[in-house]
């Protein structure tokens, strides 16, 4: 019997195509992991056409009842703001919202691929911007509440797409632009070892360890300090930190968020105070945010500036009522590969994962204890957040200390310069 090893081909010698095939199939294994018989809702842009016919191949391998595939394109989205009469934009297909909604109930996995035109609405009217997006958000909450429960397995993860590229790498070609970024997909993705599937089980382990340690902590409030942020947020009664991917209301093990580098848990939506600043833009439904400066006063904000995006902040923290609270804060160290890439990459997908970050509007159940078994009476009265957005901002980095609290005040140090201590 032979005994020579099987050679493995370096991840450099892989085409581009067998590169794309292996974060297909980490799509399907890794952030659904997909069980025989279940449906797909996909979302993605017509530019991914090619990597979603490779994850619907990887899908029906692994037993896939049936693959639907919702695109978009955003030529016809501009139509609608260059064409449609006012009231399009308080309109939503409340038909095709209901039956994604329906898809879940019956154990559907969600599937979302990330990468459409960062600026793409930067040059339309604002209050359309925000109209529109609060009709998809009324029309959507039926499906995206199942989703905030963790009642499937669901997952977000990337493609490359020109537009999204020139704006990472604007001094660059764009076919150069849109392969460099591909490469970055990849790298963050954790797709370049010689068994990803197996490096993602080994990272979640990782991330597993800090949360054990953090849910052993208990700590009542969490302490940011750094250039122009000087905010406590308190943590929501019988909170729990996630990471590293979870099981589902249905039994599945998934991972929502390719790639990811965080520990987070639910804040309380009445004990935020303080000055925060953000450390890198906020790309959200197509307008660039930049420098976002936010005053907090018991779990609201009360002053809230942007550099850029100022009308698109402000029209976003008044959504709703919770829209101006928080819903998550997350901790990520500053090595982070995504951090030490150098990238900024005008999406939140990644931008996320380079840094610690809190969000605007809803929080997860499932970061309470027996959270998702709660009514929304019962999530408020432990201080979970309610809303129709969910929007991460990025605000940590290498100059940013955090600190824990127990409930009387006393201070241990989680982090110093960006890493755990």
């Amino acid at each position: 019997m032979s005994t020579a090893a099987v050679a493995i081909t370096p991840f450099a010698a892989l085409s581009f195509e067998e590169k794309l095939d292996r974060l297909a199939l980490v799509a399907v294994r890794v952030g659904l992991n997909l069980q025989p018989g279940q449906e797909i809702v996909v979302s993605a842009s017509l530019e991914h056409i090619p990597f979603v016919r490779r994850i619907t191949e990887h899908a029906y391998k692994a037993g896939a009842n049936l693959v639907t595939t919702l695109y978009s394109d955003d030529e016809t989205t501009l139509a609608r703001y260059k064409y449609a009469p006012d009231s399009s934009f308080d309109f939503a297909a409340q038909w095709m919202s209901d039956g994604i909604a329906q898809a879940f109930r019956s154990n559907a996995a969600r599937l979302g691929i990330a990468g459409a035109n960062p600026s793409l609405l930067k040059d339309q009217d604002p209050s359309k911007v925000s109209r529109a997006n609060i009709a998809a958000s009324k029309a959507s909450k039926p499906a995206m509440e199942l989703v905030t429960r963790h009642a499937i397995n669901w997952s977000i993860l990337a493609g490359a797409t020109p537009a999204w590229a020139k704006l990472v790498f604007p001094d660059l070609p764009e076919a150069e632009a849109v392969s460099k970024l591909w490469e970055a997909i990849f790298k963050a993705s954790r797709i370049d070892g010689d068994d990803p599937v197996q490096d993602w089980k080994n990272h979640g382990a990782n991330i597993h360890k800090r949360v054990k340690l953090l849910n052993d902590k208990r700590y009542h409030t969490l302490h940011f300090k750094g250039p122009g942020t000087d905010l406590k947020v308190g943590l929501a009664d019988d909170h729990l930190w996630a990471g590293g991917g979870g099981v589902g209301g249905n039994g599945i093990f998934s991972n929502a968020n390719i790639p990811t580098e965080e520990c987070f848990t639910t804040p309380h939506k009445d004990r935020v105070n303080g000055t925060v600043s953000a450390s890198k833009p906020l790309s959200h439904q197509g307008t660039l945010i930049e420098n976002i400066q936010c005053t907090f006063e018991n779990g609201r904000i009360v002053e809230a500036n942007a550099s850029a995006g100022q009308d698109a902040l402000r029209k976003l923290i008044a959504v709703d009522e919770g829209a101006a609270r928080l819903g998550e804060v997350a901790l990520v160290p500053h090595s982070s590969p995504i951090a030490q890439s150098g990238l900024l990459f005008w999406n939140t997908l990644f931008d996320e994962n380079a840094a610690s970050h809190i969000a605007l509007g809803q929080a997860y159940a499932t970061c309470l204890i027996d959270g998702e078994h709660m009514d929304d009476a019962k999530l408020a009265s432990k201080g979970a957040n309610s809303s129709l957005i969910h929007v991460d901002w990025m605000i940590g980095g290498g100059t940013m200390d955090v600190d824990g609290l127990d409930a009387d005040g006393k201070a241990e140090p989680l982090m110093r310069q960006g890493e755990w201590v």
